[in-house]
């Protein structure tokens, strides 16, 4: 009875958890301007604990330590500041591209656990991260890929029909699912490295921020890259 009741409860958390989160974060989406801009900068400043967290037990030697932390600041700053950025532009607009980045991601988990659980098949890393697998990649891949022609074909104003923009979506998509798996692999070499199950214990039954923004900061992290050299 008890083994029945433990992974009954610990999905009770985990999806109390989530609720709490998307409640939490999809308000300050929403709010954007300074309230969004504190909660990004709460964000930023959690990921970086656990990120120093992660990097004590990597390396011992105070230079490796500064060296990992420089590339963690400006891998972190510059993620956060390209979704302060996205959200930045008119409410509508603004709202609305920062949350197809956040939701490109998630579909991207999505399909890439389902097809992955489905299909099976070679692993990508098996040393970094065993349940990672090329199914679950280019699951990962479709379901991005057909968000985007949904909206490219539904929301947008003379969008293109939904099989035409499949066509225009796939590469966006398949660089999406790439990405988000690099910072997934990422995280988890690190955690591997440091000998961790995971980055925190902030999120109850979900471990920490790190863990569950992985994907989130490696796309962030480009779309930042591809703004400030558009900028220059």
């Amino acid at each position: 009875m008890d083994k029945l009741a433990k992974p009954n409860s610990d999905l009770k958390v985990r999806a109390l958890s989530a609720l709490v989160m998307m409640i939490v974060s999809g308000g300050a989406l929403w709010a954007g301007g300074i309230v969004f801009n504190v909660f990004v900068s709460l964000l930023a400043i959690g990921l970086l604990w656990e990120y120093w967290g992660l990097v004590q037990k990597l390396v011992s030697t105070h230079i490796w330590r500064a060296a990992l932390m420089v590339v963690g600041i400006v891998y972190i700053a510059i993620a956060c500041w390209a979704l302060v950025e996205l959200r930045k532009n008119d409410f509508l607009s603004g709202l609305s591209i920062a949350i197809l980045v956040i939701a490109l991601v998630i579909a991207v988990d999505i399909g890439a656990y389902f097809s992955g659980r489905a299909i099976g098949g070679p692993k990508i890393a098996p040393k970094i991260s065993p349940n990672k697998t090329w199914a679950g990649l280019f699951g990962g891949i479709i379901a991005a890929t057909v968000l985007i022609a949904l909206v490219t074909s539904q929301l947008v104003i003379k969008g293109p029909p939904f099989i035409p923009a499949l066509l225009y979506a796939a590469p966006i998509g398949a660089g999406i699912a790439v990405i988000a798996q690099a910072g997934d692999f990422l995280e988890s070499w690190m955690k591997r490295r440091a000998g961790v199950k995971d980055s925190g214990k902030l999120i109850p039954g979900h471990g920490g921020l790190l863990d569950r923004l992985d994907g989130h900061l490696a796309v962030l992290f480009a779309l930042g890259v591809m703004e400030l050299f558009i900028t220059l």
